[in-house]
């Protein structure tokens, strides 16, 4: 899609993964998602994908702010992500019990850690940092940093709050998304129901206009977590990449014409 950036993270595909590069080449997926828990896994990944022609765009990497210690460890990492080829390194952050003046530290450690190497590193929508746009532009104003934003997820959002809405909560941290998960959700909290994107209440088409006419071209990440209790056929999980695909394709298509 041009200069967009529209991926896939490879565990949409549920326990069908073995088919996930091969079948996001046949419908025209460039970009993927993966996850590592230590360096070693980048070699493996690359290994993977270049046979399919994708490219890493954004991965899933350990963060341990625990201690100033921690935060170093990401130093290993952060060249992993980098020698995959991604600009987004992804984490998930929970301050619990750390003073916050330690985790918002540590994060600006990481973020020097990230524009050393051209990257950027980008915080899950996750309690108790990023729960919502509220307390994600809080977190972002302690921080402070050009390198530490926002995965603004679709539909953690209403996952992690009552009576919350996408819309209103992306257009409070604009500035401060890095990366997105392109989720869908039945809207009801704490319930797990991810369906086929197009199918839930997330009003796609408005957060893809914010995003683009802000400047954010991508990543922009399917991420098809599924719905408890069901049990997909190999099939129905690719179809269920395939439909997700079309209808964000369409999405910015539309978009575009209509600019």
């Amino acid at each position: 899609m041009d200069d967009i950036i529209l991926a896939c993270n490879v565990y949409s595909y549920g326990r069908y993964r073995q088919r996930a590069f091969e079948h996001m080449k046949a419908i025209g997926i460039r970009y993927v998602e993966v996850s590592i828990g230590k360096p070693e896994d980048a070699d493996e990944w690359l290994k993977q994908t270049e046979p399919h022609g994708l490219r890493i765009s954004s991965v899933i990497c350990p963060c341990d702010v625990s201690s100033d210690e921690g935060a170093e460890d990401f130093v290993p990492i952060a060249r992993a992500v980098q020698r995959m080829g991604a600009q987004i390194a992804f984490v998930s952050v929970h301050a619990g019990e750390l003073p916050l003046s330690d985790v918002y530290r540590r994060m600006r450690r990481l973020g020097d850690i990230a524009g050393q190497l051209g990257l950027k590193v980008a915080m899950e929508t996750h309690p108790d940092l990023i729960t919502n746009g509220s307390i994600a532009s809080r977190t972002m104003q302690a921080i402070a940093h050009p390198n530490v934003g926002i995965n603004f997820d679709t539909a953690n959002i209403y996952y992690y709050n009552e009576g919350a809405d996408a819309v209103t909560e992306i257009q409070k941290v604009l500035p401060h998304v890095f990366s997105v998960h392109l989720k869908d959700t039945n809207g009801k909290p704490r319930t797990w129901y991810f369906p086929t994107l197009g199918q839930g209440v997330v009003d796609f088409p408005e957060i893809f206009r914010l995003l683009l006419e802000h400047g954010f071209r991508g990543p922009f990440t399917m991420e098809l977590e599924g719905i408890e209790g069901e049990n997909l056929t190999e099939e129905q999980q690719l179809e269920r990449v395939a439909q997700s695909y079309a209808y964000v394709r369409g999405i910015v298509e539309r978009w575009k014409q209509s600019r």
